[in-house]
């Protein structure tokens, strides 16, 4: 944990300059020490949290009207619960570590203008009954709360999870290093959709030059200036991505037999490379090592007569439970001397659609996405718009609430 000044809006501001217990975390607002009555007419203290909208600094009006609550659900003096503001209760884990009990609901006539004016609505309802007990209960305590963020990999929140209440899942994602081997077409864009998820390490392994073609293969735009530079692949999207977030490792060099154990030690890999051979050796050893990993592959196919290409996207995922159809399915001999595809072709929309593939398997094996089939092996064919799933372990997926 690390303490991380708080730059505030001015009806945040607002709340902590009238007393108010204030903290920022995970995208969150939250108000503590507000008082309220419990079932059985005792004055307790519980925290009330919002999500925040937008960037700090730059806030505006509240997405919603609603708050969670974490502590019993309040009562009025007489012990009788306030349905006015009654949602839904139960567990509900906002992010790693943090569970409110309940969400309470009370829309305004017009919306809330502000943050204080939603956070104080709720405030005065919850505590009023607490006074008609207690006239001194207070959530203006005029103690300061210094908001302490987790060590996050991501330089600003995730706000796209805050505001859809998935912190919690998103923490699923939160392995220790993963790493791309290759990053080309395909690499690249799992780099993209990676460097989104709270990874704390995501290790980058290739041997080649970002050069222009690359820039047409790779999500972005690279300026003239920067191809210029002559930059490795590892150092150029390292670069790229270190705005975002923290913990981008670049490792420049092909991986071969002489450094394989460069790899250990990995929770996940991804595969992405073009050589079969080298797909070989990776292969072998994360098998060998018990490590999870995906591996990608591409087929682009000209039909000089339509002047049309037809092609196929794989993904297919090896697990400590099921690793054996892997060389089934996975080329691994010398590269046929008219593969199109190693022409350094334009076809970024496959390469996405081929990380968005590999990308999905990962995250049904973190637990992220329900996986009722298990399949370990996936393809798409672009001209007949088919998507194929094979190689299931046969071991029934955990479904939402059964672990």
């Amino acid at each position: 944990m690390s303490a991380k000044p708080i730059v505030l809006d001015p009806d945040i501001q607002r709340l902590q300059n009238e007393g108010y217990e204030v903290e920022i975390r995970n995208g969150h607002l939250l108000v503590h020490a507000v008082p309220y009555v419990n079932a059985q007419c005792k004055v307790l203290r519980g925290v009330l949290v919002t999500e925040l909208n937008g960037n700090l600094g730059q806030l505006g009006a509240p997405a919603n009207h609603q708050v969670w609550f974490v502590g019993d659900y309040p009562c009025r003096h007489t012990g009788i619960p306030i349905e006015s503001i009654r949602h839904s209760s139960g567990p509900m884990p906002l992010w790693s570590g943090f569970e409110a009990q309940h969400r309470f609901s009370n829309k305004p006539e017009k919306p809330f203008p502000d943050y204080y004016s939603k956070m104080v609505s709720y405030v005065t309802i919850i505590s009023n009954q607490a006074r008609a007990i207690d006239p001194g209960a207070t959530a203006q305590t005029f103690q300061v709360i210094e908001s302490v963020e987790d060590d996050s990999v991501f330089r600003y929140w995730d706000s796209a999870s805050s505001r859809s209440n998935t912190l919690a899942v998103s923490a699923k994602l939160a392995m220790n290093k993963v790493a791309i081997v290759g990053l080309g077409g395909t690499g690249s864009y799992v780099l993209d959709l990676v460097a989104k998820t709270p990874v704390k390490e995501i290790h980058l392994f290739d041997g080649d030059t970002f050069r222009q073609y690359n820039a047409f293969r790779a999500p972005g735009a690279a300026t003239a200036e920067v191809l210029d530079e002559q930059l490795t692949k590892v150092e150029y999207f390292a670069r790229q991505y270190d705005p975002m977030r923290r913990g981008i490792f670049p490792h420049f060099g092909y991986v071969t037999e002489e450094n394989i154990q460069d790899l250990a030690g990995f929770d996940f890999v991804f595969l992405c490379v073009d050589r079969g051979p080298v797909r070989r050796v990776i292969s072998d050893f994360l098998r060998g090592q018990r490590i999870p990993f995906v591996d990608v592959g591409m087929e682009i196919e000209l039909l000089p007569e339509l002047g049309t290409l037809i092609g196929t996207c794989r993904a297919t995922m090896c697990t400590s439970e099921k690793s054996d159809h892997f060389e089934r399915h996975v080329p691994m001999k010398m590269d046929e001397p008219d593969d199109l595809y190693r022409s350094n072709i334009q076809v970024a929309d496959m390469n996405a659609l081929n990380a968005i593939l590999a990308v999905l398997q990962w995250k049904q094996y973190c637990g992220f996405y329900q996986d009722i089939v298990r399949s370990h092996h996936l393809t798409y064919s672009v001209n007949v718009h088919s998507l194929t799933r094979d190689e299931m372990t046969g071991v029934p997926a955990l479904v939402e609430g059964s672990a």
